[in-house]
């Protein structure tokens, strides 16, 4: 399975890890993206929206993380954990995806990029945007040990601990979000893949 990707980006990761989760091997291919390689004629062809991470397996070809996620776990997934079959976890699962996409992953860009990117100065909103992020992350924790109020990992803890990798290399302060911290350190250990992508700060940026 080809796998063009950017190792610092945590839909990237998200996918590698699930890869590994699965036993599928990628043929990692880097896509640069400040020089414009996304935009090379030949990715085009694959992916029109020239975003990473994409695959290629068998001549099938898929973006954008969460999708591929999905895509993983349900055709290489033999144990049926990582994506249930039980459409009440399903949906769960797919909810806890869009929560990382649209407002977990997002608050990390908007606070962070123009701080490490720009060296712009913070934004005291935007702050309070990533603290809300946390507190409904840590609600989500309160009566099992992964995200989707499962007993074991899902995908939906892959991509959120992908992007809870970039927070903690940024210096948040998560120990006010106990749930959130015990998870933390449960999936560091238990997620295959995760030592590989514990970025330091200067990496990431």
């Amino acid at each position: 399975m080809d796998f063009y990707y950017l190792p610092p980006s945590p839909p990237c990761r998200a996918v590698d890890m699930c890869a590994q989760a699965v036993g599928v091997t990628l043929n990692k291919k880097i896509v640069h993206l400040m020089d414009g390689e996304h935009m090379n004629p030949e990715f085009l062809k694959l992916n029109p929206q020239h975003c990473v991470p994409t695959i290629v397996d068998d001549g099938f070809v898929l973006w954008e993380s969460r999708p591929i996620l999905i895509y993983l776990a349900e055709k290489y997934d033999k144990s049926g954990q990582l994506y249930p079959k039980v459409p009440k976890t399903k949906a769960i699962i797919n909810q806890r995806l869009y929560f990382d996409m649209g407002i977990f992953f997002k608050s990390f860009m908007d606070y962070y990029r123009p701080i490490l990117m720009f060296n712009l100065p913070a934004d005291p909103e935007k702050f309070k945007e990533v603290q809300n992020a946390f507190e409904m992350l840590d609600t989500f924790l309160t009566s099992k040990p992964y995200v989707a109020d499962t007993d074991t990992y899902t995908i939906a803890d892959i991509s959120l601990v992908s992007t809870m990798t970039n927070f903690e290399s940024a210096g948040f302060d998560y120990s006010n979000y106990p749930n959130v911290a015990k998870w933390y350190a449960n999936c560091k250990q238990v997620i295959p893949g995760y030592e590989c992508y514990r970025l330091q700060r200067y990496e990431i940026f």
